[in-house]
């Protein structure tokens, strides 16, 4: 998710040196609740199908229902990979191990079933909605507790509403998972316009902001007066610009992959100049691992945030290329030295790589970045200070990096919570999906 600033040319240099080498509750919506009003996914190059007699403001039903011939053909274009020569190098250095990717993927093209995803997302109360003229595509689980705190779920890239599948029994039913009932949310987990199966933007303009916006017209859409925002990675960004935002209703927000470097140490850091001396342990360690983190791991922003377009054909053609870029990253920003199966089954990782192939939304996902050019770790190019609203954080180990507590309190000065836990990485609800409810509890409870 994060990205090279424009401003800074040492870092483009760089960039450019390394690319040359069950549903617990339902949601009844009027009439719209019939079967022959749900809308239904048509596969890579169909769309949503609104009830022509419903307002844009409707909420219709949604059911996933891949074809086969979608399903067989991603099959024949893993087998026919035509594959590059194997990695000169012992280790990762040069990207995904060609031995490891092809395990992967022979997995992938043969055992590997999509309809048990399908189903478990069909379980679930989904629905979709037109704002701004793009189709939003959400899921929506109300707690049995009728006080339950209204939560909106924000994943990021390479992830998925998929991450938070595995938090919503112990969100929406504490009492079940060693929790107090007075800790219940109730849970909307959209997908990012451009991502999953909402809608693709083919416009300009679709960046945090209106993303943001769209998320506040949600919330009172499915009835909600208040309500709070949680995310990681794109998450954070758009829960950070909600926060800017502050719309009413807006309790506060909770974010686990905060934009904390202070501005005297962006040119630093994306210059890979020393760390100052008087950094303490903590900002020190943080200064070198972005530092690190932008000169060596990070070309894949450069892609995304100057050629979104460019990459996007690969993406798109080629359901292996799609998985190499992909399955970097979740190797790398898993708590997982590596490993990203110590912590997600291979059918998990394979389930988000299916999500974006299936929906044809490798280019369209991409351009998220291009729209968000100032994103990155910078805690001035994503306003933090203009954050009104009540700020929660949590630190997990294996995020991209440890934001220090001191420039955590600096960047956001309504800053009330602030967590370091002992496992989990940059997807924590994936990884660590009881750690992550936990936290949330904790966070939003003196908002209650």
């Amino acid at each position: 998710m994060p990205k090279f600033p424009p401003s800074s040319a040492p870092l483009f240099r760089r960039a450019l040196q390394c690319l040359a080498i069950a549903a617990s509750a339902t949601f009844v919506v009027g009439a719209h609740a019939a079967n022959k009003d749900v809308a239904r996914w048509t596969g890579p190059n169909g769309a949503t199908v609104a009830d022509p007699a419903a307002g844009t403001d409707a909420i219709r039903p949604f059911r996933i229902e891949v074809s086969e011939k979608d399903l067989q053909e991603m099959r024949r274009r893993i087998r026919a990979t035509r594959w590059p020569d194997k990695e000169t190098v012992p280790d990762t250095s040069q990207g995904v191990q060609q031995a490891k990717l092809q395990e992967l993927m022979s997995y992938w093209g043969t055992s590997y079933d999509w309809r048990k995803t399908e189903a478990r997302l069909n379980a679930l109360p989904q629905f979709v909605t037109t704002i701004d003229g793009v189709d939003i595509q959400f899921i929506h689980v109300r707690s049995k507790n009728p006080n339950a705190m209204p939560l909106i779920l924000t994943h990021g890239w390479p992830g998925s509403p998929l991450e938070f599948l595995k938090t919503i029994g112990p969100l929406t039913d504490p009492v079940a998972h060693g929790g107090r009932a007075e800790d219940a949310f109730d849970v909307v987990i959209p997908a990012i316009p451009g991502y999953g199966f909402s809608g693709r933007p083919d416009k300009l303009g679709w960046g945090p902001d209106r993303v943001a916006r769209a998320w506040d017209t949600l919330m009172h859409r499915l009835g909600y007066d208040h309500y709070v925002s949680q995310g990681g990675d794109h998450g954070s960004v758009i829960s950070d610009a909600l926060g800017v935002l502050n719309p009413k209703g807006l309790r506060g927000i909770h974010v686990n992959m905060p934009p904390t470097i202070p501005t005297e140490l962006v040119s630093g850091i994306f210059g890979g100049t020393p760390a100052p001396a008087n950094l303490t342990a903590d900002e020190r360690k943080a200064y070198d691992t972005l530092s690190h983190f932008f000169a060596r791991n990070a070309a894949y922003g450069a892609l995304m945030v100057t050629r979104p377009q460019t990459i996007g054909y690969g993406l798109c053609d080629s359901p292996v290329e799609l998985a190499a870029f992909m399955y970097e990253k979740i190797a790398e920003w898993t708590d997982s030295a590596g490993n990203p199966e110590r912590v997600l089954s291979k059918d998990e990782i394979l389930d988000d790589i299916t999500l974006y192939w299936l929906t044809d939304t490798g280019a369209s996902s991409s351009r998220f970045y291009w729209e968000n050019n100032n994103n990155n770790f910078s805690a001035a190019h994503q306003k933090t200070a203009q954050i009104t609203v009540p700020v929660a954080v949590t630190v997990f180990p294996g995020e991209i990096y440890r934001a220090p507590k001191t420039w955590t309190q600096k960047a956001y000065p309504t800053l009330y919570y602030f967590n370091e836990v002992s496992k989990g990485g940059h997807f924590a609800a994936w990884e660590q999906p009881d750690l992550f409810a936990d936290e949330l509890r904790a966070a939003f409870r003196p908002l209650r």
